[in-house]
């Protein structure tokens, strides 16, 4: 695209050239973060500023507001990564969202379960990918996933996200993925992927994404409404958006409006050869010059390959098995033999996805489950050594 880019990031010392020759910042001293990105813009002025996830689009936000460049406002942007917020500012709006409180994990645990839905689901303020998301159906279990939830945001580096939880009603239904952008403001729709295996927890670990979707074009039509009415709630006018929904009879529920992108490899089932990406999408955006986005033809999709057993990873058995099922494009193994594979709701990372495109979403769904049937991850147990 003929831009320079340069990385703001924790990376110092990083073995990835392009974090360890960037701009290095601490995302938990926001002031100083900015102060730093505003002061290298004075050496070469910036064309635009993206964060690439949600912890960094807020602070992205407010530098590109300080440099007149392309920008949600970054009370939008902290709306749409803290999910307590993005529930009482939505609730506000008269979104449908499900019924939700905040828990104070400083406090008693038992007088502040008076009152709450069963089953509900307990979450970490800030975390994304389901890391920390727990069903809970009973008291004692909603005691042991706070425990449990407290331990994975100990390293927080915000007091209040380390100490505080979103309890919510559980939604049943079926759910979907929304992945579209705003420019001046309107919403464009790039795909909604259908997620065809259930996710009732206790954990919520996404495994196949689908499009197009195979619901009704009415279902579809609220479901763009529902996203877009939240994107105006926020005060989003630009850029990338990821949404979560649950679909019933009694509405689409928003469980998640985020400005950012879909995360990790899953927007390759976006790629349409050399006209489109959606990471060119994000920059031109983020740069001012929005470029043509006609979604892909054939029916595709993506497994996250999901975390059986936990363990330090010895090898895959199956590969190639997997990559000869028909309509299965690529088998990719990103974790490498040594590394520790941690399920949910701890993991925060899948070790590998599977792409997939066919005729109809029914064989991408098909060959996916095909493929991943092959699939043997052979891993060895973790011996931690207790230190008093």
């Amino acid at each position: 695209m003929g831009l320079e880019v340069l990385v703001a990031s924790r990376g110092e010392y990083s073995l990835i050239s392009e974090l360890h020759d960037g701009l290095h910042i601490d995302f938990d001293d926001v002031d100083t973060a900015l102060a730093n990105i505003l002061r290298e813009a004075q050496k070469a002025p910036f064309t635009g500023i993206l964060g690439s996830d949600d912890s960094t689009v807020e602070l992205a936000a407010s530098a590109a507001e300080r440099l007149g460049l392309p920008h949600n406002p970054p009370e939008a942007a902290r709306l749409s990564r803290r999910k307590d917020l993005a529930r009482a500012q939505l609730a506000r709006a008269g979104c449908p969202v499900p019924v939700h409180c905040l828990i104070d994990l400083d406090r008693s645990l038992q007088k502040q379960m008076a009152g709450l839905p069963w089953p509900c689901v307990i979450k970490p303020l800030h975390l994304s990918a389901s890391r920390g998301v727990i069903r809970a159906d009973k008291p004692a279990e909603f005691i042991t996933a706070c425990e449990r939830i407290k331990h994975i945001i100990s390293d927080s580096g915000d007091e209040f996200e380390r100490t505080h939880l979103l309890v919510e009603d559980y939604i049943d239904g079926v759910e979907v993925a929304y992945e579209g952008y705003l420019h001046n403001g309107e919403l464009t729709t790039l795909a909604l992927f259908d997620k065809p295996d259930p996710l009732q927890g206790p954990y919520f670990e996404e495994t196949i994404y689908v499009t197009p979707s195979q619901l009704d074009e009415a279902t579809q039509a609220r479901i763009k409404r529902r996203v877009a009415q939240a994107c105006t709630a926020y005060g989003l006018s630009t850029g990338p958006v990821h949404a979560e929904l649950r679909i019933n009879r009694q509405d689409a529920w928003l469980l998640e409006v985020a400005s950012r992108t879909i995360g990790g490899d899953c927007a390759r089932t976006l790629d349409r050869g050399a006209d489109f990406n959606l990471e060119e999408l994000t920059i031109s955006l983020a740069t001012g010059k929005p470029v043509d986005t006609r979604p892909p033809e054939e029916a595709r999709g993506v497994m996250m390959i999901p975390i059986k057993h936990a363990g330090i990873l010895r090898r895959v058995e199956g590969i190639s098995a997997a990559r000869n099922v028909a309509n299965i494009e690529k088998v990719d193994i990103i974790i490498r033999d040594g590394n520790e594979l941690i399920p949910l709701p701890e993991g925060n990372q899948y070790p590998g996805y599977i792409f997939a495109r066919g005729g109809t979403s029914n064989e991408v769904i098909d060959a996916l489950r095909e493929a991943h049937s092959h699939l043997n991850f052979v891993v060895a147990p973790v011996f931690r050594i207790e230190r008093p």
